[in-house]
């Protein structure tokens, strides 16, 4: 039971009564100990499936090759990789010089630091041009703020250099001595684009760009040529950028393009001119070009036109190649374009996603590209622009008795109520072929046109193997059938997401893919938000559901400026300091819209660290459904309490969690061994 301390919060002449406000009093000795005891009442309620949650932690690290490497990418002379040791959670950074029977040179080893800390990630590293100096950002708490640090590689010295609360990221001048970083504010939004000389005391670091409008981020990063730096202003409607020569750190940036409202652009310098992917009278974008001292849209002439069938969703420019990530029917398409050819790279699966990798060279013609599919592992092509053959370079292995010819996928395509077609990636083990009495797990997130791509999980073979089927719910909100998929769910439209994933689920039972009785939902973040919604909808429509760092307190969160994120996704979920959007938000808000009602069993996550989202509201949210439960399920927490959004660092404890969130859905399907 948790303590009601009732506030009222009034707006637009509507009163909200919130009796759990006080959870987000994070420094409150009561709210940790409340937290902790959520976690004891966890752990109590799923006693029996402790040891399963180790059996099933065991499988899944045991299909994870202990003694592993990257793939090395070629990078100004050398090639560089992370290697990762038997019984060490973290990544070993090296290199070695681009010639035959070249000596390694460890760069960082993660795990010398990270000892230290519960939490430990590495983010943006980054070299100098002459190869010497590493600057890399770590994160030691979990809410995404990074200090960035500088090493010596030849010496295996640091720097006393400390840049506190960034991103992580550097831009290099080509001096070898000064780096561009952005820092946070106090909500954690990136705001400020600071330079920094190596040695010195970062006291004394210049202020370059400050970003004052509370809606836009930035960043700050080098063009592939290597010839600019760049600093980019975006919100969710639209960008800007600031260009400078790389060789003249000490000069002003100068205005590319000024931001419009509703103008998406960004830049690619290539040769004599700049590259302009844009929706400048185009949904789905369209790329364009303009000369060095003529950059205004004035200026900018068409390369590639609009298609109202295909998204344009990125470009990797090489000297002598173009390559254009398409995505066209819900599928990705590389495209290679030079003066002499225009053709897509062969994709064999009906389902599949395909992506260019780490091309750090601008002068090459091999393309870096990783492919995967539901059934095929991570796959690192580099692919012969020149020649059009293509070498599997390395195929994740898979350790024990995996088949890919033992799994089916495919896709199908469901009917919302307003006749659009929304499609399902789907994937079970062939000696499971689709029933009624089917255990099967609905993903879905559709929210900022993130795309969900049909991706391979070594780790869901735990489920696949004992008889689940797994599916994703393509749903408007993303962006996988083009830029209208997305803005038809955002904003006023928010709704369709939510009743696309329902349509998703009742098309899977129509179809005989399983039952109310054997299906199962779940999300993370914005995907949680998906969960809270439809569970508050159609609480009959799962046995169970996982919701992940959910989003579940909508409007009040979007009333707090103060909190990450919040002013830069008014484009997202609308402004409820507008009374049109305060109260289509709270008609759907998941825990607005908490009422009496037959819950299913629920399983929510939560990090007391979480930048992204709060974890008072999961734990708000827990308490309420419980108040309003009437059903003899279990709606249960679990806080992570030394970490955040993204969970655990370490390479294989984050799995403990996957192990826990199965256990909750085989046990509700009767799956966990007895060991009585």
């Amino acid at each position: 039971v948790c303590l009601q301390k009732n506030k009222r919060l009034v707006i637009h002449n509507d009163v909200r009564n919130d009796p759990y406000y006080w959870l987000n009093e994070r420094d409150n000795p009561h709210v940790i100990n409340h937290l902790e005891a959520e976690n004891a009442y966890r752990e109590k309620v799923m006693d029996h499936t402790k040891e399963f949650q180790q059996e099933l932690y065991d499988e899944i690290v045991s299909r994870i090759v202990k003694d592993d490497q990257s793939v090395p990418f070629p990078d100004n002379g050398y090639v560089y990789y992370t290697r990762f040791e038997k019984g060490k959670e973290y990544g070993i950074h090296c290199r070695k010089l681009l010639i035959e029977n070249a000596v390694e040179k460890i760069i960082l080893d993660e795990n010398t630091y990270a000892k230290e800390y519960d939490y430990y990630h590495v983010s943006g590293i980054r070299i100098s041009d002459n190869n010497r100096m590493l600057a890399y950002g770590e994160d030691t708490l979990s809410r995404r703020v990074y200090t960035i640090r500088f090493k010596d590689i030849e010496n295996d010295t640091l720097y006393p250099d400390k840049l506190l609360n960034t991103t992580g990221h550097v831009a290099w001048a080509d001096n070898n001595g000064t780096v561009f970083y952005t820092v946070k504010d106090k909500t954690l939004r990136p705001y400020q684009i600071w330079r920094h000389t190596i040695g010195d005391d970062p006291a004394n670091d210049v202020l370059i760009f400050e970003e004052k409008d509370p809606t836009f981020v930035c960043h700050v990063y080098r063009s592939k040529t290597r010839q600019y730096l760049i600093i980019g202003s975006f919100s969710t409607l639209s960008n800007e950028f600031r260009i400078l020569p790389s060789n003249q750190p000490r000069e002003v940036f100068s205005l590319f393009q000024a931001r419009e409202r509703k103008l998406e652009y960004s830049i690619y310098h290539h040769r004599d001119k700049f590259l302009i992917r844009t929706n400048l009278q185009a949904e789905n974008f369209r790329l364009m070009e303009c000369e060095i001292d003529r950059t205004s849209k004035e200026n900018w002439k068409e390369v590639i036109g609009h298609r109202k069938d295909t998204l344009l969703e990125d470009v990797d420019v090489f000297r002598d190649f173009l390559v254009l990530s398409e995505r066209k029917d819900g599928l990705t398409h590389l495209r290679i374009i030079s003066e002499k050819e225009d053709y897509y790279l062969d994709m064999r699966e009906e389902s599949y996603v395909a992506y260019t990798s780490v091309n750090r060279q601008y002068d090459s013609e091999t393309l870096r590209y990783q492919y995967t599919s539901l059934t095929t592992p991570m796959s690192t092509f580099d692919h012969n622009m020149q020649t059009r053959s293509s070498e599997l370079l390395k195929r994740q292995k898979v350790l024990g008795s995996f088949t890919p010819e033992d799994y089916v996928s495919g896709r199908l395509f469901a009917r919302a109520k307003d006749g659009m077609i929304i499609p399902i990636s789907l994937v079970y083990h062939k000696e499971f072929p689709g029933s009624e009495n089917k255990p099967l797990l609905l993903y879905g997130y559709g929210s900022y046109g993130a795309s969900m791509d049909p991706y391979f999980s070594s780790v869901r073979l735990s489920l696949l193997n004992r008889g689940f089927a797994f599916a994703i719910a393509h749903i408007r909100g993303g962006e996988e059938l083009g830029r209208k998929w997305y803005e038809d769910g955002k904003l006023l439209k928010k709704k369709n997401t939510f009743s696309d994933f329902i349509d998703c689920a009742e098309y899977l039972i129509h179809e005989n893919h399983t039952t109310s009785e054997h299906l199962y939902a779940t999300g993370g973040s914005a995907g949680g938000l998906l969960m809270g919604a439809v569970v508050n909808i159609r609480s009959d429509l799962c046995r169970g559901i996982i919701a992940a760092v959910p989003f579940v307190d909508v409007l009040t969160t979007m009333m707090d400026d103060s909190i990450p994120l919040t002013t830069g996704e008014y484009d997202e979920w609308g402004n409820p300091n507008e009374e049109k959007y305060y109260h289509y938000i709270k008609s759907y808000s998941p825990y607005d819209q908490v009422v009496e009602k037959a819950y299913p069993a629920m399983l929510v996550t939560t990090g007391i660290h979480d930048s992204q989202v709060q974890y008072w509201e999961p734990a708000k949210w827990v308490a309420k459904l419980r108040d309003h439960q009437l059903a003899d399920h279990p709606i249960l927490l679990f806080c992570n309490m030394s970490t955040g959004h993204g969970g655990a660092s370490g390479r294989f404890e984050r799995y403990r969690e996957t192990a826990m969130e199965y256990a909750f859905l085989l046990d509700l399907e009767g799956l966990v061994p007895d060991k009585s």
